[in-house]
């Protein structure tokens, strides 16, 4: 081979390895650039994974505030419904006390005088008949047309009458006053059978009988022997208004129904269910000495667990549009549970009626 062809194959080549060497260059430039790309990328994911997971984190924060601010709302809710009921019936209360209490003590302070003084004429009119045996004719017609032995028998039952109802009208008011608690601190010891008895006092006109109820609502009492219990009365009674309340509507609403089924079992009238005597029992008892034990308990159709797992949820109802609001049971579980440190639960199943149970600490100052 020529000297002249090796030199020109020689520069040949070594132009072959630059060019060789250049794109091995290039490729390993665009090796790193893709490498720093990718670690930039790596780099960016990961920043928008914490974001987002931080993200997540606030929001979930943020969730559980506005859950909570949406339970103290609710409860903020309740605790309004309550107090102004209780101020509604407070003021009614204090306004049927007065216009009541005026005229009837008007009434029952008269009552003895007007029996005295009706007696009075009475004894005239005997001394007129034993003095002059023989009236002129126009007496003795007028004695037969009114009837004078009858009044003489009979004024004795009127009166007599006349202070059961007046004493019963004080009663009526004095339980109402009982039922509010108005003339009382809020917090104090006092008799449970009393508030319950106030309260069905109240409710006497939805205990009667009526057309769709013929027999009216029993009330059967168990009392135990009870002491003096340390709670806020006013509250306690709106309790046991409520329980009774969601009762005779229990009991109304099943006197109602003609044709339903209990426990997959037919029945064709309510009567077959509580043998035409819906009643309420209510039994008291002290338990582990220092509780006090409250039963309230109808024979009317009950509930499944669907609607018993719910039965003190806030503005939970069976009833219809207009016939409740659903706090009641939910006020009244507050009350027990939170404010007097006790338990309330209810015990029912379809066709076996529902049993409300109270268990309250028979002194506060123990679990203060």
């Amino acid at each position: 081979m020529e000297p002249t062809d090796y030199e020109s194959r020689l520069k040949l080549l070594e132009k072959t390895v630059r060019i060789l060497q250049k794109k091995l260059d290039r490729s390993e430039a665009d090796r790193q650039q893709l490498e720093n790309a990718s670690e930039l990328r790596e780099s960016l994911l990961k920043s928008v994974i914490r974001e987002l997971e931080e993200s997540q984190i606030s929001l979930e924060k943020r969730g559980n505030e506005l859950e909570t601010a949406l339970a103290n709302l609710k409860a903020l809710q309740m605790k309004l419904v309550e107090s102004e009921k209780m101020s509604a019936l407070g003021v009614l209360v204090a306004g049927i006390a007065h216009e009541i209490n005026n005229p009837v003590s008007f009434i029952y302070g008269n009552l003895n005088y007007a029996h005295e003084y009706f007696q009075d004429l009475l004894r005239l009119v005997e001394l007129y008949q034993h003095y002059y045996p023989e009236p002129v004719a126009v007496i003795k017609r007028e004695i037969q047309v009114i009837e004078l032995e009858f009044i003489k028998q009979d004024s004795i039952k009127l009166f007599q009458s006349m202070n059961i109802g007046a004493e019963r009208i004080t009663e009526i008011v004095k339980s109402l006053r009982t039922f509010s608690r108005l003339d009382e601190a809020d917090f104090k010891s006092v008799d449970i059978h009393e508030g319950i008895d106030s309260t069905l006092i109240i409710l006497n006109n939805r205990l009667k009988a009526s057309v769709n109820n013929p027999n009216g609502i029993k009330i059967i009492k168990n009392y135990g022997n009870l002491p003096l219990i340390e709670c806020y009365s006013g509250q306690m009674n709106q309790v046991f208004m409520n329980i009774f309340i969601n009762a005779i509507d229990a009991l109304e609403e099943s006197l109602l129904s003609t044709d339903f089924s209990v426990c997959n079992k037919k029945i064709t009238s309510y009567k077959e269910l509580v043998n035409n005597n819906p009643q309420i029992q209510i039994s008291t008892d002290i338990i582990n000495n220092d509780w006090v034990e409250i039963r309230i308990a109808d024979n009317g159709l009950g509930m499944d667990d669907k609607v018993k797992v719910k039965l003190f949820d806030p503005f939970f109802t069976t009833k219809d549009v207009g016939k409740g609001t659903g706090l009641g049971l939910s006020i009244s579980y507050r009350i027990i549970n939170e404010l007097h440190g006790g338990k309330l639960y209810c015990h029912s199943s379809p066709g076996a009626g529902a049993d409300f149970v109270i268990h309250i600490p028979i002194r506060q100052s123990k679990i203060k």
